[in-house]
């Protein structure tokens, strides 16, 4: 057991050593996070949406904005699209679950505002549907995906495709990521 234990922990490094010298997704990390301090700075929002595991760090990286990362800061406004279970049943209910997140953007997404969208396959209809109607919108929409990108990567400004197939890896990666420009955000917003 103590072997496969290693071996999951050297699976998660080995991810993340590839991201450590892509040198690409690196700058994209930077630039995105310079993108969302400006966008603080001017006022606009930022949303998060995914499904599963992906919408448990979007509310995660919602959370880190508008709490507290390392520092006491003011709040900065950030939400998760699927903490609303009324609208979220509503909409699937009287819709179907391919629009909960495209309503939402509908009603709240502004032009300047961002949109990170966060998929292992990058190919959740839902979330494809809400990067195309921000879009619309004239939104920055960022995409956290698995290697491929999927769908999503056609929608997406700024893609951060984890070059992993595994689901929990991709997931490690994703919130390292999220992480990382929430900390560069937080001291660009200091």
């Amino acid at each position: 057991m103590t072997d496969k234990i290693a071996s999951i922990i050297k699976a998660s490094i080995d991810v993340k050593s590839i991201i450590l010298t892509d040198a690409p997704m690196i700058s994209r990390i930077k630039e995105v996070a310079e993108k969302v301090a400006e966008r603080f700075k001017d006022g606009s929002r930022v949303y998060f949406c995914g499904n599963g595991g992906s919408a448990a760090d979007a509310q995660h990286l919602a959370a880190e904005f508008t709490g507290r990362f390392y520092h006491d800061r003011e709040p900065l406004p950030a939400e998760a699209l699927h903490v609303n279970t009324s609208f979220l049943t509503a909409v699937a209910n009287d819709y179907s679950y391919d629009q909960v997140y495209e309503r939402m953007i509908k009603a709240q997404g502004r032009k300047g505002d961002v949109l990170f969208g966060i998929s292992t396959s990058g190919n959740s209809k839902n979330i494809i549907l809400a990067q195309e109607e921000a879009k619309r919108r004239g939104m920055i929409v960022v995409s956290l995906t698995g290697e491929t990108g999927g769908k999503m990567k056609d929608s997406a400004d700024y893609l951060f495709n984890v070059p992993s197939k595994d689901t929990p890896r991709i997931q490690e990666s994703h919130i390292l990521i999220g992480h990382i420009i929430c900390e560069l955000v937080e001291e660009m917003m200091m």
